[in-house]
């Protein structure tokens, strides 16, 4: 009879701290949204690399909520600690107001995504992905045609626009920074801002960043047809002059040194773009240039991920304000890629009609993607019409303009 009982006890206990008493219907549509993200990861193939590891942050923390708790800790007097425990003290010691010290004994420990999630409260996992970024991104056609960051920076006109009408909806300045820079189509500079200024939000902006990110095949090109006539898409524009590995090499220098001076509060971002850059174009440090490029930023990207993901708890993540977030970010996104456009539109007017005014598109910071966009619609008006390396141009500098614009934000609602 005995052995019955603690059967049925065992059962009752496994029951009881099972998800089928302790989850709710928040957490249950959070699976469901985060097997749809699986699905456009993996079918569909939307942004994979970052969607996945989301997706399954998302799916693992709504069915396991503790995986994302903190450690909890006792303040225990130092004396009494002393009594119970013998050798060296492990933990911290704190001394309270009183002068009394404390041993600050751990109760229970934190999760595992919570302590991998700690890169990203602290701002360390976004930087290391622009380090990889700039290894991997070639600066030469900005180079050779400079007048296209202005169009890189045009593209970023959405990121303000959105936050002045993110703060007449109601939300705070530091929360309309956060998601007016989805605008700038950069998943690593959403999350990092984010994190400084409105650390709350963050699933949500992440979430809608780089599902906008993987949307841009879809979003974009309506907005460019719209906003350019068939004359404009058809202009074949002259090639690019080539570029010296000397002004390679001191590009990314003068960018650091400059932003750097100006706008310390892109240093971070600016700086290790800037530093992945010198790797590559300096061709004295190809083992460390292949490393930040692939296992790096590989194993950051997991990381980065699998904890922004795990944020997105159905409590957290269901509410009223999160339905805005997502909107004001496609608004942010769209105004960014039209701005592009229209001052593309200025360009090709001031040269006479040398400037396919599609490369402005490209100004958004969803590189290459933003770029192929850019040379897809202007094939379709003028099949012998090469864009690519034109629209690259505006494309880098989008990289740079977001990562400028985040530390504007950062500095004025800091």
């Amino acid at each position: 009879m005995e052995i019955l009982q603690g059967f049925v006890d065992a059962v009752v206990g496994i029951f009881n701290s099972s998800g089928l008493t302790t989850l709710n219907w928040q957490n249950y549509v959070m699976i469901g949204i985060s097997i749809v993200l699986l699905y456009l990861a993996i079918k569909k193939q939307y942004e994979p690399l970052l969607l996945l590891p989301i997706a399954f942050g998302m799916l693992l923390v709504n069915l396991y909520p503790s995986i994302m708790s903190a450690p909890s800790t006792e303040m225990i007097p130092l004396a009494d600690y002393v009594k119970d425990h013998t050798g060296a003290i492990q933990y911290p010691i704190i001394k309270g107001l009183n002068g009394a010290e404390y041993v600050e004994y751990p109760t229970t420990y934190g999760g595992l995504l919570w302590y991998l999630y700690q890169g990203v409260k602290l701002g360390i996992y976004p930087p290391l992905i622009f380090l990889g970024i700039g290894c991997m991104t070639d600066f030469g056609p900005l180079i050779s045609n400079p007048k296209s960051l202005i169009l890189g920076a045009a593209a970023q006109i959405g990121i303000f626009v959105t936050f002045t009408g993110a703060i007449f909806l109601g939300f705070t300045a530091a929360e309309a920074g956060a998601i007016g820079i989805i605008g700038g189509a950069d998943g690593p500079t959403a999350i990092f801002v984010t994190t400084k200024l409105a650390p709350h939000l963050l699933g949500s902006i992440a979430i809608a960043a780089y599902s906008y990110m993987a949307l841009v095949p879809i979003i974009q090109p309506p907005i460019m047809k719209a906003l350019t006539t068939k004359k404009e898409r058809a202009v074949v524009m002259e090639q690019l002059r080539p570029v010296s590995k000397l002004e390679k090499i001191m590009f990314p220098v003068i960018v650091v040194i400059i932003i750097a001076i100006f706008l310390p509060d892109a240093a971070p971002l600016v700086g290790m773009l800037m530093l992945g850059n010198l790797f590559k174009e300096s061709g004295v440090v190809e083992r460390i240039n292949k490393t930040a490029q692939n296992e790096l930023m590989n194993i950051i990207t997991i990381f980065l991920g699998t904890t922004v993901g795990a944020t997105a708890s159905g409590q957290t993540f269901l509410t009223f304000a999160t339905i805005k977030i997502i909107v004001l970010g496609l608004i942010a996104f769209c105004l960014g890629t039209a701005f592009g456009v229209l001052f593309g539109k200025i360009m090709y007017l001031a040269t006479g009609g040398k400037v396919n005014p599609l490369i402005g598109s490209a100004g958004v910071s969803a590189v290459p993607m933003a770029a192929r966009v850019s040379q897809k619609v202007g094939q379709q008006e003028n099949p012998g019409n090469f864009l690519l390396m034109h629209a690259m141009g505006p494309n880098v500098a989008g990289v740079i303009g977001s990562a400028v614009a985040a530390g504007v934000l950062l500095n004025v609602v800091g």
